[in-house]
Parts: structure tokens; sequence; C-alpha cells
């Protein structure tokens, strides 16, 4: 067996508690940047190339359990374990320019494309949109969700709200890939009409939801261990670029590295003493950063990728049916769309195989 690579990471201090969720944001005219939200109630800016720091968003007074920057990486946004999202800050000058308060724990929050809406969701069961140009307007409150949301994300150009819950029950299947890594909706918000059109139901809980930049995987781990993963997988992240691997990190303190082809592991790295809580690729694909118990953030190199490192032709027939349950799952997302009535709908679309 060919020995697994091992990468040295850049190791970013500052944070006194663990790490619990880290974004990167898109590719700015000054570069990309790197959030990351902790337990010791401070989340800070890095350079996302680097890691250097840049600054700490200082007012909280609870753990903050999600982050996020806008696509121009002009605003940061802060979910907290104060009873409020709380907070959305100026990324340029650390200024807090709006708190919305809630009541009770927001654990998820997310900008939309056109950063004009932020989505919040927690405790309270219930997602709720806010228009920043008028931020003191009354956010829009989207129906009751079915347990406490865990994550958000938006989709197809802001017209629809992915969503996670700690209680799962009553979610149904449409798709399960391999390895823990699920390609799916979970459930997915009309935002005109504020209705569920699409759940998919998973062992347990959710921990960790991504949507490519192309718009058509959506990667998300549950914790399960009914796949051939080597721990319980809190975090995943597909490789922006090419899509051709995919990290995952958990319980053994230890962030792996998969073909997004074969699901084998292609490498191991080591250097976390704690749990692995998040992971996630920078935009470009180039290094990917993880956040663990121990308080740090270490970000790993993957070396200049090749159009040929994502031509990873199958050798056998097992191999052709994972890619082919993937490319089936990519349809599904890509032909949803919002009808302009409001209501859901699913082009109908013949699938061709190749013999």
């Amino acid at each position: 067996m060919d020995k697994k690579k091992v990468a040295v990471p850049l190791v970013c201090h500052g944070h006194s508690r663990p790490v619990v969720d880290l974004f990167y944001s898109p590719v700015t005219p000054d570069g990309f940047f790197l959030i990351s939200a902790s337990k010791d109630s401070s989340p800070m800016l890095r350079n996302g190339e680097t890691g250097d720091w840049i600054g700490t968003f200082e007012g909280h007074k609870g753990a903050v359990w999600s982050c996020c920057l806008d696509t121009n990486a002009l605003r940061a946004a802060t979910a907290s374990a104060d009873f409020s999202t709380r907070k959305v800050w100026d990324a340029l000058t650390g200024d807090e320019l709006h708190s919305f308060e809630h009541k009770h724990i927001v654990r998820a929050c997310a900008f939309s494309e056109d950063t004009h809406l932020l989505l919040t969701g927690g405790v309270e069961k219930i997602l709720r949109i806010y228009d920043m140009n008028r931020p003191d307007a009354p956010p829009r409150e989207v129906d009751k969700s079915p347990g406490s949301v865990r994550t958000v994300a938006w989709l197809h150009s802001d017209q629809t709200i992915l969503s996670s819950c700690t209680d799962m029950g009553g979610v149904r299947y449409i798709v399960h890939w391999f390895l823990m890594l699920k390609l799916m909706f979970h459930r997915l918000w009309d935002v005109r009409s504020g209705k569920i059109v699409q759940t998919l139901e998973t062992k347990s809980s959710v921990t960790s939801a991504e949507v490519s930049q192309d718009g058509r995987y959506i990667t998300t781990a549950d914790g399960s261990t009914s796949y051939d993963m080597p721990c319980t997988v809190e975090s995943v992240s597909l490789e922006p670029k090419f899509g051709n691997k995919f990290v995952a990190g958990g319980e053994d303190m230890w962030v792996h590295v998969f073909d997004f082809h074969t699901g084998n592991e292609i490498a191991c790295n080591k250097g976390h003493h704690g749990p692995v809580h998040c992971v996630r690729f920078s935009p470009g694909g180039e290094s990917y950063a993880s956040g663990s118990e121990d308080g740090t953030i270490r970000i790993w190199q993957t070396g200049p990728l090749t159009l040929d490192d994502s031509e990873a032709l199958s050798a056998n027939g097992s191999i052709d049916k994972v890619k082919v349950a993937a490319d089936e799952v990519s349809r599904k997302i890509e032909g949803f769309h919002i009808a302009d009535e409001g209501k859901s709908k699913a082009k109908d679309e013949d699938v061709e195989e190749s013999s």
C-alpha cells in the first residue's frame, strides 16, 4: 500500500477555546479571507492565504457558533449563544454595524449571494431573513422548522434556502452517497412562499453542510459511521475548482483527504491535539483549513491544481456507479427550480447512459 501523503500546515494561534466554524470569502481584488468562530466569544479575521491575523470582532458575551463573510468580504456576520445573530460587522474596520436580538441561541447564519439578505437559524426553530438595506425593519420569518436549526445556506440565486436540524425526524431519503459524505437537499425552502419544498432523511443530525461554488453539489456530514470512514466525522468540504477530492475532520483529531471518485483516502494530516470540528477548502482549492477543540486553526497546502488532477478515470464498474450516483444528484439539484407562481417544480430530464 502506498504511503499516505503528509502535509505540514500553517498553524494559526489566537483562540483560547475550541474553534467550531470556519468560512472562506470568495476571491476579491484584495485576496481572500478566512473568518473563524470559537467558543471564546471572539471571532477572528485572517488573510486566507497566509493565515495572518487581521483582527478580532469584539462584543459577544457567549460562544460564537457560526460565522460568514459577504461576497465582497466587506461585512461579517456571527451567530452566538448570547441570543443574537448577534452581530453584523464592518470587515474592514471591525466596527459593529447591526445587532439582531433573538430569544434563544443562534447556531447558523449566511449572507445571500447578492449580499442584500442575511439568514439566521437556531434553537428557536425559526429561520429569519434580514434585509441588509433596511436593517431596522422586522425580519421575515420562514415557517417554523421541524427542529433546532444547525446549518443554513442559500441556493438557486437566493431563491431557495437549505437548512438542517438537530431533529431530523420525518425527513425523506432521496439519495445516499458513499462514505459519510452525502450530496442531498436536506430541507429546501421556497423563499417566496416560506414553505418546505423538499426534504431528505439522514441517520443523525447534520453537523456540516456546504454548497459547492457551481451550485451542483451539497456536501454534508451527519456523524454516522455506517460507511468505511476512519472515525466519526463532524465536517467535510469538497475541493471547489475540480471537485476531485474532499477533506473530512472528526473525533480522531486528524484531517483526512479522500478521492472524490473512488472514496479512497489519499492523505492523512496529523497535528491537532483535539477533535476537528470544522474543515473548509479555500476558494481556489490550493489549501484547506481545519479548526479544532485545541483552539488552533491549521491551513494545509494542497499544491498547485491542474486539470490532469481532476481527471480520475475509473478502472472498474464500482467506481463508475459512484460517479453515476453523484451525477444523478447533480442533475436533481440543477433541475430543481422555483416557478414564477412560487411553487416548486422539477424539470423532467432524460438520462442517457453510455454503454
